[in-house]
């Protein structure tokens, strides 16, 4: 399997050679070439100090230029021919119990820095040029097995690098992997270091676990473990005990299935279509819908469980949290914004929608209305099968009349009648306040009533401008 590798990639084995020095492909290439995969990168480690290894590159890449941004870490890259590597001599480190970053202290073994690796499925690697196999923590029984065990004892690398805990948890998203009992207590007992870890690399991999192929175990094991305690707390919280009445669902589990039935509803990978396969921000939306419902729980007589205005706390709880984690402002906002209108369709389905409320829907929702649209559906998790046909019915046909207001009115870029260059011309004013309270009144009256046209909005402004008095101003 090992001789299908490019043919630069053995170039690259025969200069480390000539040069004196040993070089090893390692880590998921070579977990992925045992599997039958692909790797676009391929990561290498060698007995080269990091300037002997651009010396080599250099000659590799017949001078063209390399990245060194790592040779901190002891790591520099390069492309030839569209095949693109990394290097990095062999090393220790560990991490300070006060610290974010690593120390790196380089080695000088092969079996040395395997030792290092996260998992022993990573800590197997492929000498060049000779392609000798090795595999000194039999990584290559744990894939046939699909199981998770740490090249040393997981309390030492668990300490040394606490992002490991994450990881674990991510491959079981990834892979399908289970994890070993003696490694998932070490993650269990040593949770609370994880705060050590950058905010940035936690996100990092929280991303990856959401977007593999099995991201509801990758949760409940990050639940399970310990972990969300520290990096999603929101997410434990949602186990509220069940009332003694059973008048509310159990909301952990709930979110879980949205989770289920919100990737269901993703299209197809690769097809082009709305919420391409995976989607990040319908699938953070959807584990993040009902966070707010622990804070607004209340009992009312009778038994009854409320959660009033769960979703405008679950908005301020979800910007929170994805600030806390440094997710970027967009995706903040998408997401926030999705968990905030989540509910708002119930109101269609209990008494139907004035065209007005439709075109509402769909301003509120603007770039967001297909991702409100898979959201909405998902969060229908009854087992009355005649109550979820008929919310599914009910949505059916509010998607039946979003498309046709849109056919007839554009209502995806719905605009007042008049721009602001026509109100100012109109009323005779300067750019100013009272120039966006003119734009705000035509745009309410174009949601209300849908298209006027020019001089219907023209009357109405004037109308409206000679109606105002001071104390409407104030």
């Amino acid at each position: 399997m090992f001789r299908a590798l490019p043919s630069e990639v053995h170039d690259l084995g025969a200069l480390f050679e000539e040069a004196g020095q040993e070089l090893a492909m390692v880590g998921g290439p070579v977990r992925d070439a045992v599997l039958g995969r692909s790797s676009a990168d391929l990561d290498f480690t060698t007995s080269a100090l990091p300037d002997q290894t651009e010396e080599i590159l250099r000659r590799w890449t017949h001078g063209r230029a390399i990245w060194d941004m790592g040779r901190e870490f002891g790591t520099l890259g390069a492309t030839r021919d569209g095949v693109k590597v990394e290097i990095t001599t062999y090393r220790t480190e560990s991490y300070d119990p006060a610290s974010r970053k690593p120390e790196v202290a380089f080695g000088d073994t092969l079996d040395g820095d395997l030792s290092r690796r996260d998992f022993t499925v990573n800590a197997m690697a492929v000498r060049l040029p000779s392609l000798e196999f090795v595999d000194p923590f039999d990584g290559l029984r744990d894939l046939a097995a699909s199981l998770l065990r740490t090249p040393v004892a997981p309390e030492q690398s668990f300490d040394d690098d606490p992002l490991r805990m994450m990881r674990a948890v991510r491959f079981v998203s990834q892979l399908g992997f289970t994890i070993e009992p003696g490694t998932a207590e070490a993650i269990r007992s040593l949770a609370p270091r994880i705060e050590i870890v950058s905010a940035e690399r936690v996100r990092d991999e929280l991303v990856k676990l959401l977007v593999g192929a099995h991201p509801r175990r990758g949760l409940e094991l990050l639940v399970e473990l310990g972990l969300a305690e520290h990096v999603l707390p929101e997410l434990p919280a949602l186990r509220l005990e069940r009332d003694e009445h059973h008048h509310h669902k159990d909301v952990y589990e709930h979110t879980l299935t949205v989770l289920d039935q919100a990737i269901d509803l993703e299209s197809p990978a690769g097809s082009g279509g709305p919420c391409e396969a995976p989607d990040p921000v319908l699938r953070l939306a959807a584990i993040m819908h009902d966070v707010g419902k622990p804070a607004t729980r209340r009992f009312e007589p009778g038994g009854q469980v409320t959660f009033r205005f769960h979703e405008t706390v679950g908005a301020r709880m979800t910007t929170k949290r994805m600030k806390t984690l440094a997710f970027d402002k967009e995706t903040t906002k998408a997401v926030s914004r999705l968990v905030e209108l989540h509910l708002r369709f119930h109101g269609y389905a209990d008494s139907g929608w004035t065209d007005s409320a439709v075109r509402r829907y769909v301003t509120d929702a603007g770039p967001l209305l297909q991702h409100l649209h898979r959201l909405t559906r998902a969060d229908v998790t009854t087992r009355n099968r005649r109550k979820a046909n008929a919310l599914a019915r009910a949505y059916d046909d509010l998607e039946k009349r979003i498309d046709e207001l849109a056919e007839r009115e554009e209502i995806e870029r719905i605009r007042p009648d008049l721009d602001g260059n026509q109100i100012m011309r109109i009323l005779d004013l300067a750019p100013g306040r009272e120039v966006g309270q003119a734009y705000s009144y035509l745009l309410e009256q174009r949601m209300e009533d849908g298209p006027l046209g020019e001089e219907e909005a023209e009357r109405r402004l004037r109308e409206w401008w000679a109606s105002r008095t001071p104390s409407a101003e104030a």
